[in-house]
Formats: structure tokens, C-alpha cells, sequence
């Protein structure tokens, strides 16, 4: 299941006319039941968008609770889920409720009416409730709460025969059974052993042997995103979440580990377009402005800056009006090189694996960068500015190259100082325990924008007025 923030029409599949034509058909329910039942959950789940509310309800009534529980957590849209859950029938509400994993379950309780939620609840069967409450005790950015409370567990001592048989038992409820967890006195972790080498190992091998006790693990009250990159960089296909006391709560598995994966990139995304959220396309147009208000009147203020520097060179602009013509050059692609820097600082300070002595040299480096790429599109500029400046502008030998060299080293020290903020910016204000993402890029090209323009007209007052007398 997504969270809010990500909610997004997803591309329909090659079975959808299909799956339609069989919902909006007059066939009978059982045969609808029979043929739907030849299509994969999330193709359904898919189409589910382009019913009408009545087709919708026709479509609840017909599937059994197991079926429609698979689909509720391939609904991108939570409060669509929601809604569906509220137009049935209380007892088939609750039963699909039930077969639902428990991380699927919560976000669209959240969802409902506290009435209607409380009504559902009352009516689970005690662990499910306990489950739920679980998972619903902990905040949405908590990574306790994208954990399921379905794993097999095994108790430290007992042998690879006696493991089999309770495995046998648990896997008629436990979908995730790739990995054994070990469990010693008072539920605390002790580790885990991999399906494959429980069922290849002697039967009165000891399963304390066979258990790898380095195997990793999160505790449920860390931030999504500050132990996201430790999940990913083990290809397991759970890890176990515990509480302070080293009591394992639940897993997050590899499906879930890809979703959060997908959550914090569309989030960063998000942020550097000077968002505070994955733009919702069902939220209204007030909460849209409340949402982007706050960047542009900042970019607008120094964007005002930007354009009182450039007034303070009128000077220069009237004497040499011909090199306001490449301004746009040099500020464009000054905010290039920012943005390019900007995303690779974000990428290295969001890896926790990269020790901070490795992230300081990201500075010295992408300098290196931008003045080697400065380098060589201001040697180009420099022979293409002169040569356009004396066939289409007509400008003698001298003054079109003269024009053209200040250009190209305008441009040359522009890219080093936008490489130089692209990078040190988002430092600061990781810094300053603020998410280095916030430094969008829209605010790095408007402070790019003020140094190039101030870098350009210096150059060409300094170069072209002073030293080379040019009017």
C-alpha cells in the first residue's frame, strides 16, 4: 500500500477492457467471480478508477473477502479504499478488513470515520485488533509502521526436525516464510536462518548452529528515512523491526523496503521543485497555493535582488547594450551546473553508509568539475560568440573576440561558483539538521542567478570599459 504522497493515476494494464467488459456485463455473479478470478489482483485494482460508484459496489459484492482484501492493497488511493470499505456491508467490511495484512489495513482505517472505524474494530477477532493497534500505535514516519506482524518465528534450542514442524504449522498463515526468525527468552531477537538451510540441514541439527546471528535489523521507532539506506543494503527478503527491549514486533519485507524506496524518492523529488509534498492531483487548488506560496514568495524576493544588481549596471549595459544579449547565456547555464551538483550532494548526503569526512571531499570534487566543464564550454563560447558576433553582427576582429573572451570567462567562473553552492548549500543545512532536499534548485538557480550576473557585468566593466576602452 502507498501513503498519501504518492498518489498517482497508475497506466492501465493490456487486460483492462477486458476486466471492464466483464464488470459492465449482465452476466451472473458467480460466473463474473469465476472469470475475474483469471486476472491478477492489481490488474482489477487497476481499473477500479474508471467504475462508476454503482459498478464499484457491483464489483465488492461479487469477489469473496480474500480476493477483495488483495486488492484493497493494490489501491494506490488510500481514501478511495476508504470509501469502498464504508459502502459495504458491516460484516463483509469486517471480513475483508481481516484478510488484509495489518500495514495494508491501517492507512485506510485512518481513513474512516472514527465511528465507522471504531464500529469495524470492535468486530476483529483479538489478534487482528492487537495487530492493528500495533502497527497504528506508530507514526506514519515511523518504520514501525510499514511492518507486518506475519513471520515465522522458531524458539532458540530446539532442533532443524522440531523447526520443520512448527515451519509446517505457522506457513498455513504466514505468506512470508523465506526467512526463520530466532527467538530467545522474553521474545528478544537472536537472529535468523535462511529457509533453504533449515531444509538441507540434518534433522537433529541444532537450530542454534544453523542461525546467523549478524543478520540485520531496524527498531520500530526509527525514521523511514534515516534507516532506509541500511535496509537496502542487504538483499534480504525481511528484516526484522524490534522494540527498545529487543523484542522482534514484526518484519518489513523487500516489497515494502521498494515502495519506501519509492515513497523518499518521489518526496525528494517533491522538495526540490520547492514542494513540501508529492503534489496530490485530487487536492483542491487553495491547498495547492498554501502549498507552493511559501517558495515563490521567497524566489520572488530574491529574484527582486537579481534584478536590482542588474539595474546597478546600467552603466555598463549602455555603453556596451550588445552583451546584455548573452546574459541569459551566462545565467542559464550557471543554474545548470547548480542543479547537477545539488542532486549529487543530496544523493551522497541521504546515503548513511558514506562516512562525513567522505562527504567533505564531495566539495574540492565537484569544484574540480565544474571548473574543467567551465573550462571547456568557455573555449567554446569564446570561439563561437566571436565568430557570431562578426558575421552576424558585423563587429570588427578585436572587439567581437573581446567580447567573446569576457563571455567565456564570465561563463568559466560562473559554473565554478555554482558548483561551489550547489554543494556547500545542502551541507549547511544538513548542518543544520535541516533535510538537505529543501535546498530546491529553484533556490540555488536564483542565488546562481545573482553571482553570474554580478560575475558578468564586473567582467564587462573590468575588461571591456576599463581595460579595453570599448563603447
Amino acid at each position: 500500500m502507498m501513503n498519501e504522497s504518492e498518489n498517482t493515476r497508475r497506466p492501465l494494464s493490456e487486460h483492462t477492457d477486458e476486466i471492464l467488459g466483464l464488470i459492465r456485463s449482465s452476466i451472473s455473479p458467480l460466473a463474473m467471480k469465476d472469470r475475474l478470478e483469471d486476472y491478477h489482483e492489481n490488474d482489477i485494482a487497476a481499473v477500479l478508477p474508471e467504475l462508476q460508484p454503482a459498478e464499484k459496489l457491483k464489483l465488492c459484492r461479487v469477489l469473496d473477502p480474500d480476493t477483495l482484501s488483495d486488492i484493497f492493497s493494490y489501491l494506490d488511493d488510500e481514501e478511495e479504499a476508504a470509501q469502498l470499505l464504508s459502502d459495504l456491508d458491516i460484516k463483509r467490511a469486517v471480513a475483508v478488513v481481516a484478510q488484509m495484512e495489518p500495514d495494508d489495513a491501517v492507512p485506510i482505517l485512518r481513513k474512516l470515520s472514527r465511528p465507522k472505524r471504531e464500529v469495524l474494530l470492535d468486530l476483529l477477532d483479538t489478534e487482528t485488533r492487537r495487530d492493528i493497534a500495533l502497527i497504528a500505535s506508530f507514526d506514519e514516519e515511523e518504520i514501525g509502521s510499514k511492518m507486518t506482524t506475519e513471520y515465522i518465528e522458531m524458539p532458540l534450542g530446539c532442533t532443524a526436525q522440531e523447526a520443520m514442524a512448527s515451519l509446517s504449522r505457522q506457513a498455513r498463515d504466514v505468506d512470508n516464510i523465506s526467512t526463520i526468525y530466532v527467538l530467545g527468552g522474553n521474545r528478544t531477537f537472536y537472529g535468523a536462518v535462511p529457509l533453504r538451510d533449515l531444509i538441507t540441514a540434518d534433522s537433529n541439527a541444532s537450530l542454534t548452529d544453523l542461525t546467523i546471528t549478524s543478520f540485520p535489523y531496524v527498531y520500530a521507532q526509527e525514521l523511514v528515512e534515516d534507516c532506509i539506506e541500511t535496509l537496502k543494503d542487504y538483499s534480504e527478503d525481511s528484516i526484522p523491526v524490534l522494540d527498545h527491549q529487543n523484542r522482534v514486533l514484526g518484519i518489513v519485507t523487500a516489497q515494502s523496503l521498494m515502495e519506501l524506496s519509492d515513497a523518499e524518492m518521489d518526496e525528494d523529488y517533491a522538495r526540490l521543485a520547492g514542494l513540501t509534498a508529492q503534489n496530490d492531483l485530487k487536492e483542491s487548488v487553495l491547498q495547492s497555493v498554501r502549498k507552493r506560496i511559501p517558495w515563490l514568495l521567497i524566489l520572488l524576493a530574491l529574484g527582486m535582488v537579481v534584478s536590482s544588481v542588474v539595474g546597478l549596471f546600467e552603466g555598463v549595459v549602455a555603453q556596451l547594450p550588445l552583451i546584455i544579449a548573452f546574459q541569459s547565456l551566462i545565467l542559464d547555464m550557471a543554474g545548470n551546473v547548480g542543479t547537477q551538483s545539488l542532486a549529487v550532494t543530496i544523493r551522497v548526503l541521504t546515503d548513511e553508509t558514506i562516512p562525513p569526512k567522505e562527504r567533505l571531499r564531495l566539495v574540492p570534487r565537484e569544484m574540480r568539475v565544474a571548473l574543467v566543464n567551465g573550462l571547456l564550454l568557455g573555449v567554446l563560447s569564446f570561439l563561437f560568440v566571436g565568430v557570431y558576433l562578426m558575421l552576424a553582427k558585423a563587429q570588427p576582429f578585436p572587439m567581437a573576440f573581446a567580447i567573446a573572451g569576457c563571455i567565456g570567462l564570465a561563463l568559466m567562473v560562473a559554473m565554478l561558483v555554482a558548483g561551489l553552492f550547489g554543494t556547500v548549500i545542502p551541507m549547511a543545512f544538513k548542518r543544520l539538521g535541516v533535510d538537505p532536499a529543501v535546498a530546491s534548485g529553484p533556490l540555488i538557480t536564483t542565488i546562481n542567478d545573482l553571482v553570474a550576473v554580478v560575475v558578468y557585468y564586473s567582467l564587462a566593466w573590468m575588461i571591456l570599459i576599463q581595460f579595453f576602452h570599448m563603447h
